[in-house]
């Protein structure tokens, strides 16, 4: 129902643009398409057409990153790592020159590109994309220069702006070494060997790969930890990894004695690969050496020459900062994550409830930390649920939060008042006490009297609805009880709200990164939430969980923080009966 009610609106927005859409392409000398705001193909000229392979009938209705833009290699690129896809979701205007369109032949169209916002019909918001190619298609792999021929001043000056743009534009480790095997082979080598100095001073071979024809083969059986670098071995790769000295390197360098277990792994690789010629230089980060890079040369005429050192030592360089940075921001990511795991609390046991709860970190770092959840028994026997998200980012954000969880506690077991009363302490409070600019949140109380059936009574302060899902699988966002979020500075009477939790139901809060998606509606995520919820209402609460998680799929571009509470059945022993929650969990 989902997909057909899809299709019915592409069609329909298709429609909608006028033809002069595509007339007015047509006056662009090069190849260009319009999105909609949802990233999907509406119009493109013919000039795309020829470049693309495509014909414009199947180029329209198509999610454009989907179904054009790959990595170097031919690889699915996610959006986090396309700048098209930034730009149009940051919804500005943007060129550059490091994107691959996949063309239904297999091969890859090398373009560079022009994206800005473009007003299709005076109301709504579309993109216009410009390209050009950039290169002639080719498979997927190592571009069409070959080993062993010399480069130019002016290649050579190409190929280190290459290096720098490529490398310094993904904060993604195993990324970073992907790109820089694409820029060495084969332009300058047909092997490429990484050797890097882990955190903990061992040596791991994390890359041997070469080229054969269009294809890049990695050889997983001679990759793996290496042994310890001897401190006084003059051997060109123990040097470079000391950060001493790049230096030229052969078979014969390694046929000698052994001095070390260095040697005798190198004297396996140039037995193993064939290569007669190599050329090893340190990777040096801002602080310390972070390895080698090694560019070896079997089948490829003529061999690396001491005016070949200088190129492969800057392209090591330019490695090191880019690798330098990503292990900075993964490290930063790492003490993000652990910290908010830690402060996020373990649900308690309630009597006749589940609970239960679940956190996604954001993949960029920048984004982790803000979102949070709680839930705690008060002094006169209620259950109080909490689900928040602070203004804010990395450990500022997770510090404030902190702060605020903390605050919360202590106002709803010292007022043991309604939830707006409890909001509007912490409101008054947040900015002379906590070093939190704003924030949103849902404060609630879940109550039993006796046979009473269960009630939930609520506070919104600019937060996304709680969302309702009955056991027969009926949905309701509860819209009521809201009101301005916190730190505002204005301070007004905040609503209550109540409802009662019929037998069986699971009251849903969550935080915004589920619900919302760059290009999307909020009403589109949240129809997406409900629909989902409602399929899922009678599975156990923590597939409940896992499952709604695993269907909606957050983009990832925020953390997303999910609070599920399920009153008991009569008829069903699963559901009924005393139950805790089970924990903080991640979808595995």
């Amino acid at each position: 129902m989902a997909g057909a009610k899809g299709v019915g609106a592409d069609r329909q927005q298709r429609a909608d643009h006028p033809p002069r859409l595509a007339e007015a392409l047509e006056a662009i000398g090069a190849g260009a398409y319009v999105v909609d705001e949802r990233g999907r193909i509406v119009a493109a000229n013919s000039r795309a057409e020829e470049l693309l392979g495509r014909p414009v009938a199947d180029l329209t209705g198509q999610d454009a990153h989907e179904l054009l833009h790959r990595g170097c290699q031919g690889q699915a690129l996610p959006a986090t790592q396309c700048g098209m896809r930034q730009a149009f979701h940051a919804g500005r205007t943007a060129q550059g020159g490091e994107e691959h369109f996949a063309r239904p032949d297999g091969s890859l169209l090398p373009v560079s590109w022009l994206i800005t916002p473009y007003s299709a019909d005076g109301h709504r918001t579309c993109t216009l994309v410009i390209f050009h190619a950039s290169g002639h298609p080719h498979g997927p792999g190592p571009g069409t220069a070959q080993a062993g021929e010399p480069l130019s001043e002016l290649e050579r000056l190409a190929l280190l702006a290459e290096t720098t743009t490529r490398l310094t534009s993904t904060l993604d480790v195993d990324e970073a070494l992907r790109r820089l095997v694409d820029l060495v082979l084969p332009r300058l080598a047909d092997w490429v060997v990484i050797d890097l100095i882990t955190e903990h001073d061992e040596v791991w071979r994390t890359a041997v790969v070469h080229t054969a024809g269009d294809r890049l083969v990695h050889h997983d059986d001679l990759q793996g930890p290496m042994p310890p670098v001897p401190e006084d071995s003059p051997m060109p790769l123990s040097r470079a990894l000391r950060g001493v000295a790049s230096a030229l390197a052969g078979p014969e360098t390694y046929r000698r004695p052994p001095d070390s277990g260095i040697a005798v792994e190198q004297r396996r690789l140039f037995d193993t690969t064939g290569i007669r010629s190599a050329a090893i230089a340190p990777i040096r980060g801002a602080r310390d050496v972070l390895g080698a890079l090694t560019l070896g040369r079997a089948e490829t005429p003529g061999g690396f020459t001491a005016t070949d050192l200088p190129l492969i030592e800057d392209i090591a360089r330019r490695a090191g900062l880019a690798l330098d940075n990503a292990r900075l921001y993964q490290r930063q990511r790492a003490v993000a994550e652990t910290m908010q795991n830690h402060l996020l609390p373990q649900m308690p046991r309630v009597p006749g409830l589940q609970l239960t709860v679940r956190y996604l970190p954001a993949p960029d770092a920048s984004q982790v930390g803000g979102d949070w959840y709680d839930a705690f028994t008060l002094p006169d026997g209620a259950t109080a649920l909490a689900v928040g998200d602070v203004m804010g980012h990395d450990l500022e954000a997770a510090a404030g939060m902190a702060q605020l969880r903390n605050m919360l506690r202590a106002y709803a077991w010292s007022q043991q008042g309604p939830s707006s009363r409890i909001v509007e302490c912490l409101d008054e409070a947040i900015t002379p006490i906590t070093d939190v600019s704003m924030a949103t949140l849902i404060f609630a109380r879940v109550t039993r009297t006796g046979a009473d059936p269960w009630q939930v009574t609520w506070t919104n302060a600019g937060h996304p609805p709680p969302l309702l899902v009955t056991r027969d699988g009926l949905t309701r966002y509860l819209t009521d009880g809201h009101g301005l979020l916190l730190g505002t500075g204005v301070h007004t009477p905040r609503p209550d709200a109540t409802v009662v939790l019929p037998p069986g139901c699971t009251l849903l809060l969550y935080t915004d990164g589920l619900v919302e998606t760059p290009g999307q509606s909020l009403d589109d995520g949240l129809d997406q939430l409900r629909q989902h919820a409602a399929a899922l209402a009678h599975r156990p609460l923590p597939f409940f969980t896992n499952q709604l998680l695993e269907r909606v799929q957050p983009p990832g571009l925020d953390d997303v923080a999910l609070l599920a509470v399920r009153t008991p059945y009569p008829s069903s022993g699963a559901d009924g009966g005393l139950a805790g929650g089970d924990g903080v969990g991640a979808l595995p």
